[in-house]
């Protein structure tokens, strides 16, 4: 059984290509793979001209709207008193946006009301996702 929640954001480039001042995005979280997020960006705002989804640990979100965290594709830090800054690092070249923090706690909330922190390795399955890998090797 899948659950999904999905909320729209407006996140607001700082930089990027194409430029744009804001743009609506979607956070999505699913239960299937419970220790993940989305960061879904819509096809006007991307190089790609198709929406892209950037996936990355909720932890990650989670702790950077009190400090800085990620030293990776994707790095989180507060921004004043309301904005969390979330960069997106490519190839392609990076991309900074501004999202309220309110916006993002609701996000979370929502997330650890459906799968408490701690109790993410609950939600998987193992069994079931190994099969599916060895179904396609044969």
């Amino acid at each position: 059984m899948s659950i999904v929640i999905e909320q729209a954001v407006e996140a607001r480039l700082v930089a990027a290509a194409p430029r744009m001042a804001s743009i609506p995005a979607t956070l999505r979280y699913d239960v299937r793979d419970p220790f993940a997020v989305c960061m879904a960006f819509p096809a006007p705002a991307t190089l790609e001209g198709v929406e892209v989804c950037w996936t990355f640990a909720r932890e990650l979100l989670a702790g950077g709207v009190s400090e800085s965290v990620g030293s990776g594709d994707v790095r989180v830090r507060p921004y004043g008193y309301d904005r969390t800054v979330l960069e997106f690092h490519a190839v392609e070249g990076t991309a900074i946006v501004h999202v309220r923090t309110g916006e993002l706690r609701q996000f979370l909330d929502d997330t650890t009301r459906l799968v408490p922190a701690g109790d993410e390795g609950l939600h998987v399955d193992v069994d079931g996702d190994l099969a599916e890998l060895l179904r396609d090797a044969y």
